[in-house]
């Protein structure tokens, strides 16, 4: 059985989102935030890693800084999409008040491919 399946009554698969943040912290709470809705987080630092996360790995969205050491996720954004063209990605500019809406309209769209009306 796939290892990203949970085993409860309905084997809902396990979605995966890699998160591209420099600040500790901030990683921390976005990865309790999304494990707390049945997510499994892969983590990057900066473009360079995110670029070679995503090579590798297998995940069905993107939450991106805007602000990383190695220039701006808008910047980022088009490497990533070279990558994975039709990958969902949500470009923000820290963690606050705002990040649990912005992460339950991501979750929205992740699941359902529509944003919340």
């Amino acid at each position: 059985m796939d290892d990203r399946v949970h085993e409860d009554f309905h084997s809902t698969p396990v979605m995966r989102v890699l998160c591209i943040e420099n600040h500790h912290e901030n990683l921390v709470a976005l990865r309790r935030m999304f494990e707390a809705i049945g997510y499994d987080v892969v983590h990057a630092r900066n473009g360079e890693e995110a670029l070679d996360v995503l090579r590798h790995e297998s995940v069905d969205g993107i939450l991106l800084e805007y602000d990383l050491p190695d220039g701006t996720g808008t910047a980022l954004r088009p490497k990533l999409k070279q990558i994975r063209p039709n990958i969902p990605v949500l470009l923000f500019a820290g963690v606050g008040v705002q990040t649990p809406f912005l992460l339950k309209f991501f979750d929205e769209y992740l699941r359902t491919g529509r944003a919340i009306s």
